[in-house]
């Protein structure tokens, strides 16, 4: 860490304070050429991780619309909010992995429609009618034909 007083690098940490929210540490340091002390602030740099829209647009991803989605789709469902919050988990982990910090909404989709189906085939029709945006109720009998036939 550089000295704000006489610029050189190379202090060392005389203490650390972790913030009562535990989200910032606080170290008192101590400049080893000039001696005088300063404090410095750590905090976790977050990454903004985007989606895109169909339309082309760009917004934050919000963990809280995925999990809204979900809870609607399981609701009066024997699904576990912590269920729908491991599948939100496992979301953010994907966005994570990724090299590039975009994702588009179809593959955010397309996953949760994955992890529903297997949780849950009521709230996987559920979720997927409202957001594969089914034009009429032929699509959606298909829809259900399919998950019919398989096995899973």
């Amino acid at each position: 860490m550089k000295c704000p007083f006489c610029g050189r690098l190379g202090d060392k940490v005389v203490d650390s304070r972790e913030s009562k929210e535990g989200e910032v540490i606080r170290r008192r340091r101590e400049c080893q050429d000039c001696g005088r002390r300063f404090t410095s602030y750590e905090r976790i740099d977050e990454i903004p991780y985007m989606v895109v829209k169909k339309d082309g647009s760009r917004e934050r991803f919000d963990r809280q619309k995925v999990t809204a989605g979900m809870l609607r789709a399981c609701e009066k469902r024997p699904v576990s909010v912590a269920a729908v919050e491991a599948i939100a988990d496992r979301v953010e982990t994907i966005l994570q992995e990724r090299s590039e910090k975009e994702i588009p909404t179809d593959e955010v989709g397309a996953f949760v429609m994955q992890e529903l189906k297997r949780l849950d085939k009521v709230a996987y029709v559920r979720f997927a009618s409202v957001y594969r945006h089914f034009r009429d109720i032929g699509e959606f009998m298909t829809e259900l034909r399919d998950l019919l036939d398989t096995k899973e």
